[in-house]
């Protein structure tokens, strides 16, 4: 059973919600507005965040950024009445795990939900296995027990699934990997997805693992297909 915290000020849609994660077995609970939210949230906690982006006073980015500025990185499930390119960027620029455009249909919210935390168990990982949590390349640290990317001196923090996505690609080092085998092995989706999704997150990965994002050398497009994680491209024949 996990703690839900819908953050939604339309009541009918929101009761909703409740009843549907409820009658899943998990326990959920409701805030009208972005204040509300972060203050239950400092309360009582939550397992994942089912958050729409308009509300009255803070929106839903500035709920966002402020969990993550705060190094909060419980899963957020993002909504948005528009689904514009603009506003999924923006929602992942402010640290949203994932996003669903308005109006959605109940079962596909409950999948992708089910993923999130799925995707969340991982982390509670024993302290004596935390050494396996560590990878190196290139100069660079990523540390999954505490959601961290090392890159010299500075430190990153990373989104969950951020990391997940990171985890899974150094973990096929060299392998060409589909967007629709990314969605189904690290979000758990197995529905008809919009995989630019996935696109957005490389786009931020390379940002923090690429010396030049804009000509990457570690994380290679597959045209058509997907894409491929390459560790050291001098051991590599890549382009």
């Amino acid at each position: 059973m996990a703690r839900i915290l819908i953050v939604e000020d339309e009541l009918h849609l929101a009761q909703g919600l409740r009843f549907n994660l409820e009658a899943e077995g998990h326990q959920a609970s409701i805030a009208a507005s972005g204040e509300a939210a972060l203050r239950d949230l400092s309360t009582n906690g939550a397992d994942l965040l089912v958050l729409d982006i308009m509300l009255p006073g803070m929106d839903g980015f500035e709920v966002a950024e402020r969990l993550r500025a705060a190094r909060q990185y419980l899963p957020i499930l993002m909504l948005t009445a528009r689904g514009s390119a603009e506003d999924v960027l923006r929602g992942f620029a402010a640290g949203a795990d994932d996003y669903l455009p308005k109006p959605f249909e109940l079962r596909i919210l409950v999948a992708r939900i089910q993923g999130l935390l799925r995707r969340r168990a991982w982390l509670e990982t024993a302290p004596e296995a935390a050494e396996k949590e560590i990878f190196e390349f290139a100069g660079r640290t990523l540390d999954f027990s505490n959601l961290e990317l090392r890159v010299g001196d500075r430190k990153l923090p990373l989104t969950l699934m951020e990391a997940n996505l990171l985890r899974f690609l150094i973990e096929h080092p060299g392998a060409v990997i589909s967007r629709k085998e990314m969605l189904e092995q690290v979000w758990g989706l197995h529905e008809q997805t919009d995989t630019r999704a996935i696109d957005n997150f490389v786009v931020r990965l390379r940002r923090y693992i690429e010396a030049d994002p804009a000509r990457p050398r570690h994380l290679l497009t597959v045209r058509g297909v997907g894409y491929r994680f390459v560790p050291d491209p001098e051991d590599s024949n890549s382009p």
